[in-house]
Parts: C-alpha cells; sequence; structure tokens
C-alpha cells in the first residue's frame, strides 16, 4: 500500500499564480477572439499577437498546474519564458514604433490595458519556477533505500 504525499506546489503562491494565469489566459482568448472575428483587417499583426498571447498563457497554465512533471516544468520555463521576452518586445516596439500597432495588444505598452500584469506576471513565474523545481525521479529508491 502506497502512500501519496499531498504536494504543496498548487497552495498559497503557486494557487495565485494559476488562478492569474487563468484569468489572462480567458481574457487574452476572449480579446483575440473578438478582434480577429471583427476587425482582424484593420490590424492584422496586433490581433495575431493578441492571440499568440491567449496560446501562451493557456500553455502556461496548464504547464504550471502539471509541473511537478518534469516535461511540462520545462514546458512552463519555455512558455514563460517565451511570454516575458514577448511582452517586453512588444511593449518596446509599441512604445517607439506605434505605427506597428494601430491596436493594441494584450503585450502592447507593457501590458498596460491590463494594469501591467503581463510585464509583472512572467517575472513571478519564474521565480515560482525556480523556487519549486520538481522533485529527482531517483528521490524516492534513495530515500527507501537509506531506510532499509
Amino acid at each position: 500500500m502506497s502512500t501519496t504525499v499531498p504536494s504543496t506546489r498548487m497552495t498559497g503562491i503557486g494557487r495565485v499564480l494559476v488562478i492569474v494565469y487563468a484569468v489572462m489566459a480567458l481574457a487574452a482568448t476572449g480579446r483575440s477572439f473578438v478582434q480577429i472575428v471583427r476587425q482582424f483587417d484593420e490590424a492584422p499583426l496586433a490581433y495575431a499577437l493578441s492571440a499568440l498571447a491567449a496560446v501562451v498563457y493557456v500553455l502556461a497554465t496548464m504547464a504550471l498546474v502539471l509541473a511537478r512533471r518534469r516535461g511540462w516544468y520545462t514546458v512552463a520555463w519555455i512558455a514563460i519564458v517565451f511570454e516575458l521576452t514577448g511582452v517586453l518586445v512588444v511593449g518596446a516596439l509599441s512604445l517607439f514604433l506605434p505605427d506597428l500597432f494601430p491596436h493594441d495588444t494584450v503585450w502592447s505598452m507593457f501590458g498596460r490595458g491590463y494594469l501591467f500584469i503581463p510585464l509583472v506576471l512572467p517575472v513571478f513565474g519564474v521565480w515560482w519556477l525556480r523556487t519549486h523545481r520538481p522533485a529527482a525521479a531517483a528521490q524516492p529508491r534513495e530515500t527507501a533505500g537509506a531506510t532499509a
């Protein structure tokens, strides 16, 4: 009979982080859907970037929930670093070359339309991933061998 140890990964700040990512996923998905359906021809780059942001937020949310598995932990890192890169690049471009983005994206002006959450969220995501690495697969065997 095996005993399962409850995971502490999805408590406290980890749970809040996942909830905020899920809210951003819903918001970005809704925004990009409406933008693409109603006005895609007005700003195709901006609206495609909003859709890309939505995909990244959905993927990051799933990966954070499943991050105790090493593969999903890696996916979480990739998604969150991509998100941080995207918000920095799109934010800077929208600030210095505003003609590129005649309409806002989720990441325009570093997420100004979302209270700068897109800028701050990946920083917290990186911090959380660094401080909550998944347990090594060999750990249960080492523990079992030490107690035997």
